[in-house]
């Protein structure tokens, strides 16, 4: 059983002892810690936070505690229930609050939950706001509210549909186009809010959907993360049912992928590499994937007559280079698109119009279109951690076994060979090693993480 915390927040599996897994006890101090982060930080008395949960099993039980601890710090709260991380973060601001909390583990199995958490903007905090909120859980250091100063609690359960409005409402999103392409999709929601989100805004687009998976019971049907060795039921569905495409997310939805027609992947590289063709083809700008993500969207941005460059690995820091540079889209080559027309984070609601608008305009097939864009193949392998290990030192010598090929240590380890790359990383939200590798072919790519693996494991004794 693991309790992971972070900058970005924590993560852990349920049961077990109270500082190693994610127990009610962690979860109460953990939501202490950030009302009385909040309270500090806007130094304001009457405080309002929006929370929002996936539908995996332990999130009622999860959203109770979360709750109940904010109004016992007299903090009001927004309930809206079964939710998706992008409608929290939209939320948000709409409600003008001062924070947010997504009670998720994203795609991770269903033993583990999350706490993710926003600031007034609905994007995530920062390295040294997360710093600071790890450090008053650390010394339990929070102040609770006289009977008279408990916070309010108030239900909202209609922000899946105003997400569905804000993305309607988007310059390079028209319901018409998309409704005379008489498209017919399958949609794999992971038995999460997925399930409600993505086909409520396929039919506001005049789409034919197939549902599967898309009861928000919480009983993951596969391993959640939606990767091609969990997805064989829908790439079957897709060719059964004659559809254009599949659409596979994660249970808190900001992780998009396609099945192209002919039952074959997409690509989740290829997500944001397509959202980002259709949107650079209307708007003039940059882009910004961070650096375990595909050489195709560098390659289809420089296209568009625009830049591209890479940040470290996280949301966060992927938002941070998009201001920094004034991108016009950008996101994570997991299936994660962050368009800043729509807000400042990953959302597979909107990049599902975008490719039906991509789709609208181009003729062909989606098979075809993935065709058209540069042939990347990327392995994606990670190395299970135990107490024993020295990741810092493994890093290190993989650096210096490399230190003559183009090299960068922003995030990890990342080694540019001139054909191929390979990304090391220790991963925010699971205890492992991720190895990331792209090549020009699927078994160059496999080839070398295998290879880089055996070298990891060479040096561990492992």
């Amino acid at each position: 059983m693991t309790l992971i915390k972070s900058i970005s927040g924590i993560r852990g599996t349920i049961g077990g002892n109270t500082g190693d897994n994610l127990t009610p006890i962690d979860t109460v101090k953990f939501a202490a810690a950030y009302g009385a982060w909040l309270k500090d930080h806007t130094q304001r008395e009457n405080l309002k936070v929006v929370i929002g949960r996936d539908a995996r099993l332990s999130g009622e039980m999860i959203q109770n505690l979360v709750i109940s601890t904010l109004i016992g710090l007299g903090i009001d709260v927004v309930d809206l229930g079964l939710s998706t991380t992008p409608t929290v973060e939209i939320a948000v601001p709409l409600k003008k609050a001062d924070g947010g909390i997504i009670l998720t583990a994203s795609h991770n199995p269903k033993q583990w939950n999350a706490l993710k958490l926003l600031n007034e903007k609905g994007e995530f905090l920062d390295a040294t706001e997360g710093a600071k909120i790890l450090d008053l859980a650390e010394k339990e250091d929070f102040y609770f509210a006289e009977v008279d100063d408990l916070g309010t609690i108030t239900k909202n359960d209609t922000f899946i549909e105003k997400h569905i409005e804000e993305v309607l409402d988007l310059r390079l999103v028209d319901a018409e186009t998309i409704r005379k392409g008489g498209f017919k999709v399958v949609v794999d929601g992971v038995n999460s809010t997925g399930g409600i989100a993505i086909p409520r805004l396929l039919k506001h687009l005049g789409v034919e959907v197939v549902e599967l998976y898309c009861e928000p019971t919480g009983h993951f049907p596969h391993n959640p993360e939606p990767l091609k060795e969990h997805l064989g039921d829908i790439c079957k569905k897709v060719v059964e049912e004659k559809a254009d495409f599949g659409i596979v997310v994660d249970p808190d939805v900001d992780r998009l992928a396609f099945i192209s027609n002919d039952g074959e992947m997409f690509g989740e590289e290829y997500t944001l590499v397509a959202c980002a063709d259709y949107v650079l083809g209307k708007t003039k700008g940059n882009t910004v994937s961070n650096l375990s993500s595909s050489r195709a969207l560098r390659d289809v941005t420089e296209k568009h007559g625009g830049s591209y460059e890479a940040a470290a690995v996280g949301e966060v820091n992927v938002v941070a280079k998009m201001k920094a540079t004034n991108a016009v889209i950008g996101g994570e080559g997991n299936g994660g698109i962050i368009y800043p027309e729509s807000h400042y984070g990953r959302d597979a609601l909107v990049g599902t119009a975008l490719f039906l608008m991509l789709l609208s305009e181009r003729e062909g097939t989606v098979a075809e279109l993935r065709a058209s864009y540069p042939a990347y193949f990327m392995s994606k392998k990670k190395i299970q951690l135990t107490p024993d290990l020295d990741v810092d030192a493994l890093l290190e010598a993989m650096y210096n076994k490399y230190k003559h090929e183009d090299i960068s240590t922003v995030d990890g380890v990342k080694i540019d060979f001139p054909e191929n790359w390979v990304h090391l990383r220790k991963s925010n939200t699971e205890p492992i090693i991720r190895i990331y590798t792209e090549a020009k072919s699927q078994a160059e790519a496999d080839g070398l993480a295998d290879r880089i693996i055996e070298e990891i494991k060479g040096i561990a004794g492992i």
